[in-house]
């Protein structure tokens, strides 16, 4: 059967089988010419002979544009609806390579990628490999930041002073208003807390004591340790890691000059100093928000609520947090430095060190609060 259509663009067919249907394709196929519609395809396909198989005749083509692009398009659907087999090979190179592109199934390598499930068992060794190789690393660096610190009391460590005071200043002064809001609000809640049972056995008077020795000896330490978590520690790990992307680090060994006395100490030093400080104003900020509580909510006297608290709180209380603080501030500069100095050179390697820091940070603040609490319940302290 024969179908043509005149319009400087050629399609009709031939049917050498019973079963075989070869679509003659020639002429000018441009956009701005008329062109055979694709009922004349579906027509043919359901007409009384069965039609298993397609092929195609382009010898006659002169020129083409996305116009034919766009018809055997149309032909691959309805031949997949109607489950008939198409033969590729009498269709243009060209024409195949951009039908190629533009099929959604296409399966590219390096564009989509089969993943691999992977068994329980399997999973489980990659986990403990990774732990073991992140331990290694953790250890190598707080080594190296030991002699580092090591190289500082012998005073041959290798940074600028400059780079320390201006490290200094960010975190510390200009930490003060974030510690402040926090530390009062966290003063204010536990306040609140503690009245809501005092207040049935009528001691209100107590709730000095628990703001006080809890902000004193853990709970200031705390929140200014969370506070400079994602403040100062995603700063070390945001800073380190684009130097790492910006090959700046290699740069440094190239000249002789390490890292880690040139970048990691001076930020060590910095938290180390700065968090005891941090941490004094954290508690009295916390006294104050707690004082507000008692003075204008529980009709407590300001002299009342001073006295009962300084009566509350004892010098070991003081020390215990301030350990806990000097402790935090060197967790928070090692996860963050140590972040930043793994970070890879991809695009996102810099958005990953940062939120790893912060994760890892908190994490040892918690931990290593667990352990230094129960070693002073053990020693009494």
């Amino acid at each position: 059967m024969h179908t043509k259509q005149q319009n400087n663009a050629e399609l009709y067919f031939s049917h050498p089988s019973q079963d075989t249907l070869i679509v003659h394709i020639g002429g000018n196929w441009l956009l701005e010419i008329s062109l055979p519609s694709i009922g004349l395809l579906e027509n043919e396909i359901q007409s009384p002979t069965t039609v298993r198989t397609i092929n195609f005749n382009t010898k006659n083509l002169t020129s083409w544009d996305s116009s034919l692009l766009i018809f055997l398009s149309k032909v691959f659907d309805i031949c997949a609806k109607h489950n008939i087999h198409i033969q590729m090979e009498g269709i243009p190179q060209g024409v195949r390579t951009l039908l190629d592109l533009a099929s959604p199934k296409r399966q590219r390598k390096g564009i989509t990628r089969k993943v691999e499930k992977k068994s329980f068992l399997v999973r489980v060794a990659d986990t403990t490999f990774d732990f073991i190789r992140t331990s290694k690393e953790m250890l190598a660096f707080i080594g190296e930041a030991a002699l580092a610190f090591g190289k500082l009391l012998c005073g041959r460590a290798n940074f600028r002073r400059v780079d320390l005071m201006t490290v200094i200043q960010e975190s510390g002064a200009q930490a003060i208003p974030i510690v402040s809001l926090i530390s009062a609000l966290v003063g204010l809640i536990f306040a609140f807390v503690g009245a809501l049972q005092l207040k049935l056995f009528g001691a209100q008077i107590y709730v000095a004591d628990i703001v006080g020795i809890a902000m004193v000896r853990v709970m200031g330490a705390i929140m200014t340790g969370i506070i400079m978590a994602g403040r100062t520690g995603a700063s070390f790990a945001a800073q380190i890691g684009t130097m790492q992307v910006n090959e700046e680090v290699d740069a440094l060994k190239t000249l002789g000059i390490s890292p880690m006395e040139f970048l990691v100490l001076p930020r060590m030093i910095a938290l180390a100093l700065m968090m005891p400080l941090l941490c004094l104003y954290a508690d009295l900020m916390g006294i104050i928000g707690g004082m507000v509580v008692g003075v204008f909510m529980l009709d407590l006297n300001f002299m009342e609520y001073y006295h009962q608290t300084k009566s509350a709180i004892a010098l070991t209380h003081l020390w215990v947090g301030l350990f806990h603080s000097a402790v935090f501030g060197v967790l928070i500069a090692l996860c963050g430095c140590l972040k930043g100095m793994q970070c890879g050179r991809r695009a996102s390697a810099v958005g990953t060190a940062t939120t790893s820091a912060v994760v890892t940070s908190i994490v040892s603040i918690i931990v290593s609060t667990a352990i230094i609490t129960i070693v002073c319940e053990v020693l009494g302290i």
